[in-house]
């Protein structure tokens, strides 16, 4: 009797938020699922692109809320591929940023389970090109760091080296609102000024998108008096001014056409 078929498990980046910002191969994969396994963070309109008949597995995690732990998630796909069924692991942004994207694939070779990385939009740069911020400049910016800021830093010390982040020209935070005064503490200690421009964007690409700007000094009260909350990215340098002028001419443009019809 021959065994039965394995499936196939995509691993797919849904993007930053708006649903139609998920790349055509990623739509193509759901749209040929027998199960979505879905995160917090993906659009919940891209579920009605799967099937009628495809499972939907909700596995999302919130902070200090799980409703599966990473062992099981992965377990979760490795068993739903040996069913013979077509798989979508969708995760918010890029499966490899942040997203542990990396455990899961390694996960299913260790179980000879067939899969593809469908690569994302990330927020990393998807959020401040949303807010008219680019993260590269030739005269300001020659590069760019993307770091976690949901591990507390411990007198600046720990899994994340500030000082080494401290002297690159663009700096993004993932998952840093509820740390954001000891991430500001230890990059002003590793020298980088408190005057330095930084934007935080919170829901970015989406309807509700909010843009709050501060400098690094003032980054934990600006967050604070704006009531952001997660999902949210910080960008910390000299490209946020550039950011914040152009939000200021479009502003002063839409103004001068409103006082033209009027």
């Amino acid at each position: 009797m021959m065994n039965q078929r394995v499936g196939k498990v995509y691993l797919v980046g849904s993007g930053p938020g708006a649903p139609d910002l998920i790349t055509v191969r990623g739509l193509r994969a759901l749209q040929a699922a027998d199960v979505v396994v879905y995160d917090r963070l993906a659009p919940p309109e891209l579920l009605d692109e799967a099937p009628p008949h495809a499972l939907r597995f909700y596995v999302g995690k919130a902070p200090g809320r799980h409703v599966c732990s990473q062992e099981e998630i992965n377990a979760l796909l490795i068993e739903q591929a040996r069913l013979g069924r077509t798989v979508v692991r969708l995760k918010g942004g890029d499966p490899f940023v942040f997203g542990r994207g990396g455990e899961e694939m390694v996960a299913l070779a260790e179980a000879g389970i067939p899969f593809e990385v469908v690569p994302g939009i990330t927020s990393a740069v998807a959020a401040p090109a949303a807010a008219a911020i680019p993260v590269t400049h030739r005269e300001v910016a020659p590069a760019f760091a993307v770091v976690t800021g949901h591990e507390a830093p411990d007198k600046c010390g720990g899994l994340v080296e500030w000082a080494a982040y401290a002297r690159v020209p663009t700096l993004v935070v993932l998952m840093g609102v509820r740390n954001s005064a000891q991430i500001a503490e230890c990059l002003i200690a590793a020298g980088r000024s408190p005057d330095e421009p930084v934007a935080i964007i919170a829901n970015a690409t989406l309807p509700d998108q909010q843009v709050a700007f501060a400098t690094l000094g003032t980054l934990a009260q600006t967050i604070a008096a704006n009531g952001i909350r997660p999902p949210a990215t910080i960008v910390i340098g000299e490209v946020v001014a550039i950011g914040s002028q152009v939000q200021a001419l479009a502003l002063a443009t839409l103004a001068n056409a409103v006082a033209r019809a009027s």
